[in-house]
């Protein structure tokens, strides 16, 4: 199948610009297959209209036929075979273990999204029956549930070329919810994001649903992505990325005489509190940590990027291990050469700053497109006074922060700003020592872990995937598990409502079987 370098208006392909792009091969400078043509407002237009006009219908859909249409997403992705793998490696530079290992996740999260509608639970019905006799006033009929938001804007990942992208976790859950997509498609893996966009269209084509209920425009965020968000048909955002792009985006959605909710992922330093007994084992713990920092050339929102540990002589050793792990590694040729770049300019402007010192670097030297791993180290005074040290450096880099005692620490912990994760190493009975330290970094992040790396994040409805900002827009959300469906949902009562106009989740025979509160009581029984 050859990349034709269409937008997706619908049902509908679409090519009406004279604005294009290509993408290049990130070593040989060699122009891939596809030119890219970017949306223009006519398109993102009539993209909004169609979305607008199927949501009436798609909202109505009920979960079964949700569920089944989520699955179809999910075989016709597989349909795609190697196609889909080799064009997903050459835009991304990521091996094939890691590519097929990021389709099995992409399937396993839309098809854990249609587990869901099958069991159809998650809605929260409740129902409190009328009471006309009680005194000294009678109760109306009361029944509430959660409810589709409306369209959905999806801005896809540059780290996850599937799973935060044309059919990720954002397009799976606000699809499951019952609201149309319009997908912003990531400059630096167009051609990956058309292949699975075909997927999904024919999908809705075989599942029978209403034509704009995904669409898929290639473009500028500053053009395309900001004529969507200020569009008054879109109800909500879903975004993963830096912390600069995530906030336009808010400020955008804010701009608006309705503002609107962005679900904005943005940057993490994901701090490690190393408590003395973990330094027990220093060699183990350096590779532990050398290989997650390094892991996929450090480009995970969840990379250990602050070490926090109290000084002492294990800690020294622990530095010297460190050294001697990191030294091993290869750089690895990064996910583009923007973010290459960039990382070299981030890393050069952390290093630099005031108190800094490398403490380990690769011993091989970097080619162009590669980011060489290193990790710097700081007196903890120093990084509390310098808020620049607290920012995210996308990439195979880490900051060890030095506190000369317990107070140094609370302090450390008391300036960090919201993060995705925080990790504690040590033995447990020494936790307890550590317990209000262990408390405070709860408060700063949305997972906090015990023994063990932050990078790697399961699929599953415990995951907590955010925190507070500026790791995201709003702490009270994940962008990954089951959960990550409410982002897309509202509640809605119906008070005294006809019966032929509730949905099924709430009328008396309960014919989905689901759990519901009724009267104040969890049951699956009818009224």
């Amino acid at each position: 199948m050859s990349i034709h370098g269409k937008n997706f208006i619908g049902n509908e392909l679409s090519a009406k610009g004279d604005k294009t792009s290509k993408l290049y091969d990130i070593n040989s400078n060699e122009a891939l297959d596809g030119e890219f043509f970017h949306a223009t407002t006519v398109e993102v237009d009539e993209a909004l209209v169609k979305a607008n006009k199927a949501f009436i219908e798609y909202k109505q859909t009920s979960q079964l036929h949700r569920a089944e249409f989520l699955e179809t997403i999910a075989s016709e992705i597989m349909n795609l075979g190697d196609e889909l793998i080799l064009r997903t490696m050459t835009e991304s530079n990521l091996p094939r273990p890691r590519i097929e290992g990021e389709r099995g996740r992409t399937i396993g999260q839309i098809k854990m999204f249609a587990n869901l509608l099958k069991d159809g639970s998650w809605v929260e019905a409740s129902i409190d029956e009328a009471l006309p006799e009680r005194t000294p006033l009678p109760r109306n009929d009361l029944r509430k549930m959660l409810r589709p938001l409306g369209v959905v804007s999806v801005f896809e990942a540059s780290n996850f070329p599937l799973a935060f992208a044309c059919a990720g976790g954002d397009t799976a859950s606000a699809l499951a919810a019952g609201c149309p997509v319009i997908v912003k498609a990531h400059s630096s893996h167009s051609g990956t994001s058309e292949l699975i966009a075909g997927a999904i269209i024919k999908a809705v084509e075989k599942c029978n649903m209403p034509n704009g209920t995904f669409s898929m425009v290639h473009g500028s965020g500053r053009t395309v992505g900001q004529q969507i968000v200020l569009n008054e048909a879109v109800q909500a955002v879903g975004f993963t990325g830096s912390t600069y792009a995530g906030m336009e985006l808010f400020k955008l959605a804010n701009s608006r005489k309705q503002p609107i909710p962005v679900f904005a992922e943005m940057g993490s330093v994901n701090p490690c509190l190393f408590l003395p007994s973990s330094l027990n084992d220093t060699k183990k713990l350096a590779a532990t940590y050398a290989f997650s920092i390094t892991l996929g050339a450090g480009q995970f929102c969840t990379n250990p990027g602050l070490i926090i540990a109290l000084k002492d002589e294990k800690l020294e050793a622990f530095k010297k291990d460190l050294k001697d792990e990191i030294s091993k590694v290869k750089p690895a040729t990064m996910l583009s050469k923007g973010i290459q770049e960039a990382y070299e300019k981030n890393k050069d402007e952390a290093i630099s700053q005031d108190g800094m010192t490398v403490i380990a670097e690769a011993f091989e030297d970097n080619l162009a497109s590669e980011g060489k791993p290193v990790v710097a180290s700081v007196e903890a005074s120093t990084f509390i006074s310098n808020p620049k040290l607290q920012e995210e450096v996308f990439g195979p880099y880490s900051l060890l922060v030095e506190c000369n005692d317990i107070n140094e620490l609370d302090q450390v912990i008391a300036s960090l700003e919201g993060q995705l994760t925080a990790t504690v190493m040590g033995e447990e009975s020494e936790m307890s020592s550590y317990e209000n330290q262990i408390l405070n970094l709860e408060n700063k992040c949305g997972r906090i872990l015990f023994n063990g790396v932050p990078t790697g994040v399961e699929v599953c409805a415990s995951m907590q995937h955010g925190g507070p900002f500026p790791a995201a827009t709003d702490a009270r959300f994940t962008s990954v598990g089951t959960g990550a469906i409410k982002r897309f949902v509202r509640p809605v009562c119906f008070q005294d409502c006809p019966s032929f106009l509730l949905p099924l989740e709430l009328q008396d025979g309960n014919p989905l079987g689901i759990l519901r509160i009724v009267n104040d009581k969890y049951t699956k029984s009818s009224l």
